[in-house]
């Protein structure tokens, strides 16, 4: 991906203007040190995956595909979802289904991984959407929204430890944020959107919220990018008298 983006930048002689680093938003505030960025205008968190990890990745993210239950962004992490699916405890996968996935049904799926590791391992996508419908009322299969998508959230969440790096790096662009700066999040769950609406709201008097409520796509937008639909923008602001 940052192969392919170095090209587009010298198709545009814009190749000189721009950093690109492969590292997790968690280190934010050491990037900017080893960069000797100096006064910082704005910061973006676009906390979408990207179509090249649910096509190309070949790592398990997408359940229309057939592939191993990986779902790493980083291939050199020890934790795949594969590891928390065949040894995780009935307790623990219940916990993140319900928490990083918010699935109503998580009791009966996390039951039904459990049985069915018993018998062999659980090792690609296909496996685990079998699992998960034999787990939940067949109504709730019918619904517009696939009945996988959030058991898949929720692990990947899991594995990539999504939320708490968004934590740290929300903390650490604060602390980064120039006079003046703009400090902007692109969420597309509800999960991810609590955490910058908490975090926003708890910043005090020192910074004006730019947006009361989330900004969300118009017609348009989702018409030529359907992946959208789901975006929320949430920004705010550091006054001036702030170092």
């Amino acid at each position: 991906m940052i192969e392919n983006l170095k090209s587009k930048l010298k198709d545009l002689g814009l190749e000189k203007r721009v950093i690109l680093i492969c590292d997790n938003f968690s280190n934010l505030a050491e990037i900017v040190r080893k960069e000797r960025f100096k006064s910082i205008a704005g910061i973006l968190f676009d906390l979408g995956m990207s179509s090249w990890h649910l096509e190309e990745s070949k790592r398990g993210f997408s359940f229309l595909r057939l592939e191993p239950l990986d779902m790493r962004y980083n291939p050199d992490s020890p934790l795949t979802a594969a590891k928390i699916l065949n040894f995780w405890s009935k307790v623990e996968l219940e916990r993140i289904l319900k928490e990083f996935g918010e699935e109503q049904f998580a009791p009966s799926i996390s039951k039904a991984i459990v049985e069915e590791r018993k018998r062999k391992p659980i090792e690609n996508t296909f496996q685990l959407v079998r699992i998960i419908s034999r787990a939940i009322p067949r109504g709730y299969q019918r619904r517009k929204i696939h009945f996988a998508t959030q058991t898949f959230q929720a692990l990947r969440i899991a594995v990539n430890q999504e939320l708490e790096r968004l934590r740290k790096g929300l903390e650490q662009a604060k602390e980064v944020l120039g006079r003046e700066g703009r400090l902007l999040a692109i969420s597309f769950h509800s999960l991810e959107d609590r955490i910058v609406k908490n975090f926003f709201k708890g910043l005090g008097s020192d910074y004006q919220v730019l947006t009361k409520k989330p900004v969300r796509p118009g017609q348009y937008e989702i018409r030529i990018n359907p992946r959208s639909r789901s975006a929320r923008l949430r920004a705010i602001k550091k006054y001036a008298r702030n170092n």
